[in-house]
């Protein structure tokens, strides 16, 4: 029942939903999980935040739940913030302002529940600081919110990966309506330097290539590795992978696993 949400990704859906009851998103170091859930509707969005637009990207989860929450009149929209911690460049703070303050312009009323951001997840050790918590799953039935990790962040990881490497704005991943989940179609062209990147040292990518080097889970560099050579192997992916600029359409199977299932079908 899983649906995980990578970077700059968000989903939403209803209890109604048989296919996802779970959405989760972990490896947050400066970044934000951002949960925004109608009581009456139990429509829920998670969302993970890196700031790279989040005024736009609030708008965007509002109005995906509201889409779902159109015909009940009762209930209340409430927001649970998690992720972040101290960092020296104080990127997790100006996140969590932004937040605050783009939930705070919205016209409707947003109650705040969940506010484990910042110095609030913020853990010492030798000096350096950590997030306590680095990711977070929803279940969308009950709306209740745990700390979680998760091993496998499929399907097509690298491809996603790719897509916000490449500086994607926030895109919508899931239709709870036919519950199926829909990658691209996404286009970038040659990435800059993307041998030279992965001619470096595992110390040089840490360095250059993350928010907070101190702080990443023990997979970071292999999985930017991964995603630079999936981005070396397809330069035009508008030749290699959507070549009839149709999203990659997954549907859960009998075992609650994602299949592929062919886009003419559709």
């Amino acid at each position: 029942g899983l649906l995980y949400v990578q970077q700059r990704e968000f989903a939403v859906t209803t209890p109604k939903d048989g296919s996802v009851s779970i959405l989760g998103s972990d490896d947050a170091t400066t970044c934000h999980i951002v949960v925004l859930r109608h009581t009456g509707s139990g429509a829920t969005c998670l969302t993970h935040c890196d700031g790279s637009d989040t005024e736009a990207e609030v708008s965007l989860i509002m109005s995906s739940v509201k889409s779902f929450s159109s015909s009940t009149g009762c209930g209340r929209l409430e927001v649970h913030l998690v992720g972040g911690f101290n960092d020296d460049r104080q990127l997790s703070q100006k996140l969590t302002n932004q937040l605050l303050r783009a939930f705070d312009l919205q016209p409707e009323d947003v109650h705040l529940v969940t506010f484990c951001v910042t110095e609030l997840n913020d853990r010492e050790e030798q000096d350096i600081h950590f997030p306590i918590i680095y990711g977070i799953a929803v279940n969308v039935k009950t709306a209740e919110i745990f700390p979680a990790t998760f091993p496998e962040k499929g399907p097509d990881e690298d491809l996603r990966s790719a897509h916000v490497l490449t500086g994607a704005p926030l895109t919508n991943i899931y239709d709870a309506k036919t519950e199926q989940l829909r990658i691209g179609p996404y286009f970038w062209g040659p990435f800059p330097h993307v041998d030279f990147w992965l001619e470096q040292d595992d110390a040089q990518i840490l360095q250059n290539l993350s928010t907070s080097p101190l702080a990443e889970p023990p997979h970071f560099v292999s999985h930017i590795r991964s995603t630079l050579t999936f981005l070396k192997e397809h330069p035009f992916p508008s030749r290699s992978l959507f070549p009839d600029r149709k999203p990659r359409i997954y549907k859960k199977n009998e075992e609650g696993l994602w299949e592929q299932v062919c886009s003419d079908k559709i």
